[in-house]
């Protein structure tokens, strides 16, 4: 089923009644309402906005991912159920005690899907892919030689120029991929719980400062499709250089954006589940392989 992302981005009163979430607007007397089994992320940003401890049990109760937003309207930080799991124990112990060994050879599978995604994005915009698919076939376990750092450096300066540099803090259109990871990465995040695993655990990133290392490990995959739809944003909206609510509404489309996974046709928000849940499996050594996202042709 496909969850609701919502976005609250003026003042408002959140509470919960009967499994709804109940939302009161200080100019309209009358109420709104939605079931909270139906929403799946939850935008906060807004200085002015109040949410009742209530609400916010039934949401994470629900594995509703909030996120709440700073002063210039990005995302900030994220609330995720810890307890998202009816055999959270056993999926914790086995994420736990995962050998380096499988953690390599998981990655491995992360970072060859990764750029081969690229790939197929360049391909779509008609430029060269041909040192990318090299690349991907490249990759070792634990990706030593780091085939993805040298597949971004040119994959980035294909999809956009020659003087375009990734980063957070680099000029636009890096504030619309930021942005749309942001989102990406609260869908990963959720889903993982929802499988049982804590997303601080990571299987490649490590950082005593980044509470969301496996999310930013699996979320790799599904990187090139938001990258597509800021290209696209680039090149169809005019006045894409600010972060409005135009340009934030196409964005908030990321959760329902068209992947393809396991030879079938998956909602983005489907397939991070998927994703999440043959990791899981991997942990327990039910199975070698993961499922990750494929390039729709």
């Amino acid at each position: 089923m496909i969850k609701r992302t919502l976005y609250f981005g003026s003042p408002a009163y959140l509470s919960v009644k009967n499994e709804q979430l109940i939302v009161n607007y200080p100019d309209d007397k009358q109420s709104k309402s939605l079931s909270i089994e139906d929403i799946g992320i939850l935008f906060l940003d807004h200085y002015q906005l109040t949410l009742t401890q209530p609400l916010l049990s039934k949401l994470l109760d629900k594995n509703v991912a909030v996120i709440a937003c700073n002063e210039k309207h990005l995302p900030q930080g994220m609330f995720l159920n810890l307890d998202g799991h009816y055999t959270q124990q056993a999926h914790l112990s086995a994420q736990v005690e995962a050998s380096q060994a499988l953690k390599d050879r998981l990655w491995k599978q992360v970072v060859k899907q990764k750029i081969e995604n690229q790939a197929a994005l360049l391909e779509d915009q008609n430029n060269g892919s041909q040192n990318m698919h090299y690349w991907a076939s490249q990759v070792k376990n634990g990706d030593p030689e780091n085939m993805e750092a040298r597949a971004a450096a040119y994959y980035w300066k294909k999809l956009f120029d020659e003087n375009f540099k990734r980063g957070r803090f680099e000029d636009e259109p890096n504030h619309l991929l930021n942005y749309g990871y942001a989102i990406l990465r609260a869908v990963v995040a959720r889903a993982l719980v929802g499988s049982g695993l804590h997303p601080s655990l990571g299987i490649h990133h490590h950082n005593k400062y980044n509470a969301y290392c496996l999310a930013d490990d699996i979320m790799e995959p599904f990187r090139p499709f938001v990258d597509r739809l800021v290209l696209e944003i680039t090149e169809t909206e005019e006045d894409w250089e600010d972060l409005s609510w135009d340009i934030k509404s196409i964005l908030l489309q990321i959760p329902t954006l068209d992947v393809g996974i396991n030879k079938q046709r998956r909602p983005l928000m489907i397939a991070a589940q998927q994703s999440t849940a043959s990791l899981a499996a991997c942990f327990l050594k039910e199975r070698k392989l993961l499922k990750l996202p494929e390039w729709l042709c």
